[in-house]
């Protein structure tokens, strides 16, 4: 990974934990660099909003995935409620 800082989204910071792991995957990165920022505001509300700490570290792990298959917004989500 370049020494390039990840963006947040139009509304959200990206959180530490997110950005980690974004960085873990070069591929994500690439992904995530190229997305727009509202795309990418609703990746980290998708992953940042659950209650528990556990369903958001598995929403961060299962939106890598899914980006690392080409997906460009979460899927079947009503979609970011503060923008």
């Amino acid at each position: 990974m370049n020494a390039e800082k990840l963006a947040g989204g139009t509304v959200h910071e990206l959180p530490d934990d997110f950005r980690a792991a974004l960085e873990s995957d070069p591929a994500v990165a690439g992904v995530w660099a190229d997305i727009t920022p509202l795309a990418r505001n609703e990746w980290i509300c998708w992953a940042t909003s659950p209650k528990q700490a556990l369903t958001r570290q598995r929403r961060i792990a299962v939106g890598l995935d899914k980006m690392r298959s080409g997906m460009r917004r979460p899927c079947c989500w009503p979609g970011c409620p503060h923008r």
